[in-house]
C-alpha cells in the first residue's frame, strides 16, 4: 500500500472512531437524562395520586377513584399483599396493561419497563388502605414520545456522522498530497539524477518552514555538498594525473636513454640515475602528500600533549641547515608552551620552511612570540614573495604561483594544502601574507598553555 494510501486510510480511520464514539457518547448521556427524568416524574406523579387516593379513599369507590386519578396514557392498579388486585383502570389504546402480573413490593420501587405495546414508566408505592391493610399503587405511564425523540436523536446522529465523513475523507486525501508532494518531488529528483547523472535540486516555495521544508531543504543542501565534492573529486583526480604523467615521463625518457645510449657511456648512465632517482624522490612525496591530503580531519588520530615549542621549531630549522647548508635563523620566545600533538605540529613547520627554502636564496627566519593567550611560529623569507592576486589560491591543492612553475624548486603545490589540513586538525590557524619580490611571512596561530 503506498504511504499517501496508509496516511489516507489512518487519518479517516481516525476521525471516523472519534466522531463514532463522540456520538454513542451524546446519546447515552442523553437518553441516560430523559430516562431518569422520565421516572422521576413517573414517581412524583404517583406519589401525587397516592395521596389523593388515600384522601377519598371510602368515600368514593375504589373503580371510579381509579378513573379519577388514573394517567392520560398508562395504567392505575391497586394490589393487595397476595397479588389480587381490587381494581385496574387502563387508558385508552393500553388495554394490554391489564394482562401485566401483579407483583407486591414493601417498599417504593420504581423502573423502566420493556413490555410488548412498548417502553413505560412503572411505579409502586406503599400505602394504608381503609381496611387497616397494606397496598401497593402501582402506575405505567408510557414513555413512548421520549422513545421516539431518542430515536430521532439517534438518526440524527448517524446522518451528521456519515456527513461529517465526507469533508473527513477529502481532508485526508487532501491532508496525504500536501504530505507527499514534496517526498514525490524528491524521489522523482533522485530518479532524475538517477537517469541523467546530474545533480538537481527540489524547487521549494518559501511559504512556510514546516517540516517538508526544512527535509527539501537539507536535500537540497546534500545535493550541493555531492556536486561540490564530486567537483572538487575529479579536479583531483585530473591534477593527481597531471603531476604523477610529468616524473613518469622524465623515468621513462631517461630509462630508454640508458638502454640506447648507456652501455658504453658511464656519464649518461650517471646522469640518467640521478634524474630517476631525483623524479622517483619527487613521486614519493607527491604521493605521500596526496594520501595526507585524502584524510579527513577525524582521521589525522592526534596524540596531544603539553610540549615547550621552542626546542621543536630549533630541531626542525638544524635538519634543514644541515640538508641545504642555508641560513636559518631561531629566535623569539624560549618557553612557550601548547597543547599539540608534536610530530604533526613539526610536519607542518617543515613544509613552511621547506617553502621558504624553494623560493629564496637569502636566510630565513623562524620566530616564535606570545602576545597574552595566543601564541605564534613565524616563518619569513626574503625571496620572489607572491603576488596579491594569488595569494587567495595558495592553499588550493595543486595551485602554483606562475613564477614558482619550475620543477628546479620540485614544487606539486601541493605542501601549503597540507599544511592548511594539519592547522585545521591542530586547531590551529594558519595565515600568508607576501610582497612580490620582497618576500612572504607565513604564521601559526595557536592558544598557549600556561
Amino acid at each position: 500500500m503506498k504511504l499517501q494510501n496508509k496516511i489516507h486510510l489512518f487519518t479517516s480511520g481516525v476521525f471516523a472512531i472519534l466522531l463514532l464514539l463522540i456520538s454513542i457518547a451524546i446519546y447515552l448521556i442523553f437518553s441516560n437524562l430523559t430516562y431518569s427524568s422520565e421516572l422521576n416524574a413517573a414517581e412524583l406523579n404517583a406519589a401525587s395520586t397516592a395521596s389523593g387516593m388515600i384522601s377519598s379513599a371510602g368515600v368514593i369507590q375504589e373503580g371510579d377513584l381509579l378513573r379519577s386519578f388514573g394517567p392520560l396514557n398508562g395504567a392505575t392498579s391497586i394490589i393487595r399483599e397476595d397479588g389480587s388486585s381490587l381494581g385496574t383502570v387502563t387508558s385508552v389504546g393500553q388495554s394490554a396493561l391489564n394482562n401485566s402480573e401483579n407483583n407486591f413490593y414493601n417498599n417504593q420501587h420504581a423502573e423502566i419497563v420493556d413490555l410488548e405495546s412498548g417502553k413505560y414508566t412503572f411505579v409502586s408505592i406503599p400505602m394504608i388502605w381503609t381496611d387497616g391493610a397494606v397496598v401497593n399503587l402501582q402506575t405505567y405511564e408510557s414513555i413512548e414520545p421520549a422513545v421516539s425523540n431518542l430515536q430521532i436523536l439517534r438518526n440524527t446522529l448517524a446522518v451528521v456522522v456519515v456527513l461529517a465523513l465526507i469533508p473527513v475523507f477529502i481532508s485526508g486525501r487532501l491532508l496525504g498530497n500536501v504530505m507527499m508532494g514534496p517526498i514525490r518531488s524528491m524521489t522523482g529528483t533522485m530518479k532524475d539524477i538517477q537517469k541523467s547523472g546530474e545533480f538537481k535540486r527540489i524547487p521549494l516555495e518559501e511559504k512556510s518552514k514546516d517540516e517538508l521544508y526544512q527535509m527539501g531543504d537539507s536535500f537540497n543542501h546534500m545535493m550541493n555538498l555531492l556536486e561540490t565534492n564530486y567537483e572538487k573529486q575529479e579536479q583531483f583526480v585530473a591534477n593527481a594525473s597531471h603531476e604523477l604523467k610529468t616524473p613518469l615521463t622524465v623515468i621513462e625518457s631517461y630509462a630508454n636513454l640508458i638502454k640506447r645510449r648507456g652501455i658504453d657511456n658511464p656519464e649518461v648512465v650517471a646522469e640518467s640515475v640521478e634524474a630517476i632517482h631525483s623524479e622517483a624522490i619527487r613521486m614519493k612525496d607527491l604521493t605521500q602528500q596526496l594520501l595526507l591530503l585524502a584524510k579527513h580531519g577525524e582521521q589525522w588520530n592526534l596524540s596531544l600533549e603539553q610540549f615547550n615549542l621552542f626546542p621543536l621549531i630549533e630541531e626542525s630549522a638544524q635538519a634543514f641547515r644541515n640538508a641545504y647548508n642555508r641560513d636559518i635563523l631561531v629566535h623569539g620566545e624560549e618557553l612557550v608552551t601548547a597543547n599539540a600533538d608534536k610530530q604533526k605540529l613539526k610536519q607542518l613547520v617543515y613544509i613552511l620552511i621547506d617553502n621558504a627554502i624553494k623560493y629564496s636564496e637569502q636566510e630565513i627566519s623562524v620566530i616564535l612570540i606570545k602576545n597574552g593567550s595566543e601564541g605564534k611560529i613565524t616563518v619569513e623569507d626574503e625571496g620572489i614573495g607572491i603576488p596579491e592576486s594569488d595569494l587567495p589560491k595558495v592553499f588550493d591543492r595543486f595551485y602554483r604561483v606562475d613564477k614558482a612553475r619550475t620543477r628546479k624548486s620540485g614544487g606539486s603545490g601541493l605542501g601549503l594544502s597540507l599544511a592548511k589540513e594539519l592547522s585545521d586538525a591542530l586547531g590551529m590557524r594558519l595565515t600568508l601574507e607576501s610582497t612580490e619580490g620582497k618576500g612572504t611571512t607565513a604564521s601559526i596561530h595557536f592558544q598557549v598553555q600556561s
